[in-house]
């Protein structure tokens, strides 16, 4: 399974960043980040995919990842009326900051575990999920406050499951992840235009032989299959917002309404018409 290296978009002056509500239900987006990730999800039912483990949650979910494990969305596939915050936090932060605050070290063992993964349940969990909510309505430095507030209030949770044996190990290199996201990156910001092959390749400084077989043993895809199915998800963006077929197609950076079709529905098996009227139907 190819793992997509995530660019998360935050602010230089920002130690971690928020996404309230995020809809992803009908994106597949297997994905590793060098941010630690705290999600809550509840009013749903849906698949716990992170690393080598995969299990079902019901009803509501609090999980902590550690940095660069790959993990799936944890609204795949869920058609219910669910509510999601998802906290990323930058490595660095979490490295730092947590390593010489006697006062903190609960939640420097509680990140230390996380390089596990871990789902935690018990009665605690819908007053936590209150409390990340409520970081939609506060200012920078009451939103780190609560934040801290949130992860002493996880670390002294009793019901957690451990959803690795050990450290979970990424298998690239931290030199491959670095180029991978370098790429990723720079499809994310002109995947809308054409891309030279070229170009791309010479952002890693290989040439074009070089990195064509480079990016095809890290993700499994050309690179030209792999922008495609990127601009495919994006036009999935534009497609749930209500924009028409047309304009998702030309949007995310296909040059043919005719080949946008053909490849969306290799890609998902379904025509992006079919797709949008399901979704607004849903």
């Amino acid at each position: 399974m190819k793992v997509q290296l995530e660019t998360i978009t935050s602010q230089d002056n920002r130690s971690f960043s928020i996404m309230f509500n995020p809809r992803l239900s009908d994106l597949f987006f297997w994905h590793s980040h060098p941010e630690y990730e705290l999600v809550y999800i509840i009013g749903a039912t849906g698949t716990r995919h992170v690393g080598d483990h995969i299990s079902t949650y019901k009803g509501s979910d609090l999980v902590l990842i550690g940095s660069n494990i790959p993990h799936l969305n944890f609204d795949y596939g869920v058609d219910t009326d669910y509510q999601k915050v998802v906290v990323h936090l930058k490595k660095e932060f979490v490295e730092q900051h947590f390593t010489h605050a006697l006062e903190l070290v609960g939640i420097k063992k509680l990140f230390e575990q996380s390089k596990m993964g871990l789902a935690f349940s018990g009665y605690v969990l819908p007053l936590i999920g209150s409390k990340l909510f409520a970081l939609e309505h506060l200012n920078p430095v009451q939103q780190y406050l609560q934040l801290i507030e949130v992860l002493q209030l996880i670390s002294e949770i009793d019901q957690v499951e451990t959803l690795h044996d050990n450290p979970y190990h990424n298998k690239h290199t931290s030199k491959d992840q670095e180029r991978m996201r370098l790429i990723h990156t720079y499809i994310d910001s002109n995947y809308h235009r054409k891309i030279e092959l070229n170009e791309i390749a010479g952002i890693c400084f290989l040439t074009k032989e070089a990195f064509c077989r480079y990016f095809k043993k890290m993700t499994t895809y050309t690179f030209v299959e792999f922008l495609n199915r990127y601009r495919v998800s994006q036009s999935k963006r534009h497609l749930m917002t209500g924009e028409s077929v047309s304009d998702a197609c030309y949007q995310s950076g296909f040059q043919s309404l005719s080949y946008y079709n053909r490849i969306f529905k290799k890609v998902t098996q379904e025509n992006p018409s079919k797709f949008k009227n399901r979704y607004v139907k849903k």
